[in-house]
C-alpha cells in the first residue's frame, strides 16, 4: 500500500494537467458556476435578475480605421491626389490672378462664361423665335430641352453630393441663376460637352472647326478648375454627364410634328413663316 500510494503522487506529480496554468481544465463547469454564484451573492442565493457584466465591444466605426480595406485606401488616396492637384492648379484663384499675368484671370473667366447656362438658353430661344423652318425648329426645340435637362439634373446632384470647390471660393450671382452652388459635377463641363456633342451631330462643319469645338468644350472644363470652382474629378464626371446628356435626347428626339405641337401651344397661334 504505501507503495501504491508513492507512484500515484508520483504520478500526479508528473501529470501535465496538474500543473497552475491547467487547473481550469479540471475543475467541474458546475462547481465553477456554484462557486461564481458565492462571489456574486457574498454566500447567499442569487438574486433574481441578477446578469453578469458582458465584455466591452469595439464600435464597429473604430474597428473599420483599425483595419481599413483595400477599396478604401485606395479611394482615400484618389481623393487626396485629386484635391492636391486641383488646388496647385488653381491658379487664377482671387481676385487679380496670378502674379505676371493680370490678365489671365479675365481671359479664364471669359472663356467659362461661354460655358454658362445663361448664354445658351438666351440664344436658343432667340434662334428658336426667329427660325423660319420645321428642321431649324426641330433642332432648336431639342436643343432646348437638352439644355433645360441638363439644368435640372445636375443641379439636383450637386443638392444631393454637396461637394465643395478645392479653395471653396463663394458662388457669384451667376451661379445662383445656374443652380451652381456646389462642386459636383462640373455644370459647364456637362453643358460644354454635350452641346458641342448635339452642334456636330446636327450641323455641318468643317474639320478645324469640329476640332475648335471639342477644344473649347476641355478648356471650358479646365478654366473652371483654373478658378478654383471645381476638382478635376468633378470636371470629368461632368464630362461623362453630359455625354449622357445627350444619348438620352438622341434617343428620345421630338419629331417636327411634335416640336409644332408644342410651339403652337406655347405661343397659341404659332404660324411658321415660309
Amino acid at each position: 500500500m504505501p507503495g501504491s500510494q508513492a507512484r500515484s503522487r508520483a504520478r500526479d506529480r508528473n501529470n501535465i494537467l496538474n500543473r497552475p496554468e491547467f487547473l481550469s481544465l479540471n475543475q467541474n463547469p458546475r462547481r465553477e458556476s456554484m462557486v461564481g454564484e458565492e462571489r456574486g451573492g457574498g454566500g447567499g442565493p442569487r438574486r433574481a435578475g441578477f446578469r453578469p457584466p458582458k465584455a466591452p465591444r469595439w464600435p464597429e466605426q473604430d474597428c473599420m480605421q483599425l483595419n481599413p480595406s483595400f477599396g478604401g485606401i485606395a479611394v482615400s488616396s484618389l481623393l487626396a491626389i485629386d484635391i492636391s492637384l486641383s488646388k496647385r492648379l488653381g491658379v487664377c484663384v482671387g481676385v487679380r490672378g496670378p502674379a505676371g499675368a493680370p490678365g489671365l484671370r479675365s481671359m479664364i473667366s471669359l472663356l467659362a462664361l461661354t460655358g454658362h447656362f445663361l448664354p445658351w438658353i438666351t440664344g436658343t430661344l432667340i434662334c428658336l423665335w426667329r427660325s423660319s423652318t420645321m428642321a431649324g425648329q426641330e433642332v432648336l426645340l431639342n436643343l432646348l430641352l437638352a439644355l433645360v435637362l441638363d439644368l435640372m439634373t445636375v443641379a439636383g446632384m450637386q443638392k444631393l453630393v454637396k461637394r465643395r470647390g478645392p479653395w471653396d471660393v463663394p458662388p457669384t450671382f451667376l451661379d445662383y441663376i445656374a443652380m451652381d452652388v456646389y462642386s459636383f459635377p462640373a455644370a459647364h463641363a456637362s453643358r460644354a460637352i454635350m452641346v458641342s456633342k448635339f452642334l456636330l451631330t446636327h450641323l455641318v462643319l468643317a474639320v478645324p472647326l469640329r476640332i475648335l469645338l471639342y477644344l473649347w468644350a476641355f478648356l471650358v472644363g479646365v478654366s473652371r478648375v483654373l478658378l478654383g470652382k471645381h476638382h478635376l474629378s468633378d470636371v470629368g464626371c461632368g464630362f461623362a454627364l453630359g455625354f449622357l446628356h445627350f444619348s438620352l435626347v438622341e434617343s428620345v428626339w421630338l419629331d417636327s410634328a411634335t416640336c409644332q405641337t408644342l410651339m403652337s401651344i406655347g405661343s397659341l397661334c404659332w404660324t411658321p413663316l415660309l
